[in-house]
């Protein structure tokens, strides 16, 4: 019973010391029917030092249904004082071959995307971080109306790792 009780416990520490980097990380699932070309996920973030420089990610999970190589997203950082900073972003999704790039087992993979690197939040309040698809089909004007296949939204915020 101990053996099993210590080999819990190690295994636990091993968990939470390999994420020590971690400041922020939040997950907002998709509904089943896809997402809507016109629906924003939304992250809310404060209380971040302001002098310290982070690194920034968005996590997507995908299943079989996504039927894509890449991903158009749109962002926006909304600073406490009402400025904005957009990015249009492009991220493969899957080899050439056409595996998946994300990690995970099963169908579900789990992809870690960089967004930006040494950033410093200034200002003291909430942020809040917007990502929206883009995706639209070759020699088509209008997005892709529900994207099927994605099925959570992250957003993570992580100290840089000391050298």
């Amino acid at each position: 019973m101990h053996k099993y009780l210590a080999f819990f416990l190690v295994i636990m520490v091993c968990i939470i010391s390999c994420d020590s980097n971690r400041i922020y990380d939040q997950y907002q699932s998709i509904p089943e029917k896809g997402w809507n070309k016109d629906s924003i996920v939304k992250f809310q973030v404060s209380g971040l030092d302001t002098i310290q420089p982070y690194h920034l990610y968005i996590n997507l999970r995908n299943n079989s249904q996504y039927n894509y190589s890449n991903i158009f997203l749109i962002t926006e950082m909304n600073f406490p004082n009402g400025k904005v900073i957009s990015d249009t972003l492009e991220y493969e999704m899957a080899y050439p071959n056409g595996d998946w790039m994300g990690t995970g087992f099963g169908e579900i993979k789990e992809s870690k995307l960089w967004y930006k690197a040494g950033v410093k939040f200034p200002e003291k309040g909430t942020y809040q971080i917007n990502i929206r698809q883009a995706m639209r089909k070759n020699g088509k004007v209008d997005g892709i109306a529900n994207l099927k296949g994605i099925t959570d939204i992250g957003f993570r915020i992580e100290k840089p790792l000391s050298n």
